[in-house]
């Protein structure tokens, strides 16, 4: 639902007539938060998704009423009533071998032990009021430039230097061997997890994008690594694939339990039917 809002105090005298106020966000017509105070996004969605969880918890007769108009704080006790009451309804399949074999098959590049890659890079950072198409396009010739057939000995390091908002600047832009480990998510996923087009030596023909901006990556050497056994890893996926399924069964019986809700002054993601895996 949309955040509920008021107009005004409810004087034509007052300074805020015709201004829009923000309600108190509620589940259930149980505020979360006391008037005027004014919770960060993160605390609101956590106390709003936690007193879903208490309601469902008194409606299974877990949990006491609450006789007040404001969420209440709960204590150990209660937290581990809703704990068991999660365990009971958020239900997942263990992972059978044929299903690990089927993940560790079709991500191998995410079990190599030991590889490695020595890069370096210009970094183009994305920060608080830049103007990311400009950015863009600035990053884009450079990388025109490098991967051109002519380009002349030293030049990566030289716009490295000119260019790179990274301190690695100072070293033409290397960073070393890296590892997937030393490296952001997005980053080590197009550096290392890729299958269908894997890196090669030299400048990458694209720009690669992450948390901290736009990079350009050269490939200056390659540590392959070794795959291990399917048996060696099996657990390790097996307990990966369970955590998976248990995420998203809890995601899909929250979105549940917010479609059944009335919630006010907070936008939460809710189903009306259950959802299947």
């Amino acid at each position: 639902m949309n955040a509920a809002t008021t107009v005004g105090c409810g004087s034509g005298h007052c300074a805020c007539a015709g201004e829009a106020q923000p309600a108190v966000a509620s589940i259930n017509g149980i505020a979360l938060h006391e008037p005027g105070e004014t919770p960060d996004p993160n605390t609101l969605r956590e106390r709003a998704y936690t007193e879903l969880l208490r309601q469902q918890a008194v409606q299974a007769g877990l949990l006491p009423r609450h006789a007040g108009l404001v969420a209440p704080e709960l204590d150990d006790a209660q937290r581990t009533v809703i704990e068991g009451l999660l365990d009971a309804a958020v239900a997942s399949p263990d992972p059978g071998e044929s299903e690990c074999r089927r993940y560790f098959d079709a991500n191998k590049g995410r079990f190599i032990v030991g590889q490695a890659l020595h890069v370096r890079h210009i970094l183009f950072a994305v920060t608080p009021g830049v103007n990311v198409h400009a950015l863009s396009q600035r990053a884009e010739a450079a990388l025109l430039e490098l991967i051109r057939k002519d380009v002349p000995p030293g030049r990566f390091e030289a716009l490295a230097a000119e260019l790179s908002n990274c301190p690695s600047s100072k070293e033409g832009g290397d960073l070393g061997w890296v590892t997937p480990e030393d490296c952001a998510p997005e980053l080590a996923n197009e550096l290392f997890f890729q299958t269908d087009s894997r890196w090669g030596m030299g400048v990458h023909p694209r720009l690669v994008h992450t948390r901290f901006g736009l990079h350009i990556i050269e490939v200056l050497g390659r540590r392959k690594g070794k795959l291990p056994e399917f048996e060696q890893v099996q657990e390790r996926i097996k307990a990966q694939l369970a955590l998976q399924s248990r995420s998203t069964a809890l995601r899909q019986y929250m979105q549940l339990l917010v479609g059944q809700a009335r919630v006010e002054g907070i936008a939460l993601d809710g189903a009306d039917s259950p959802l299947v895996q």
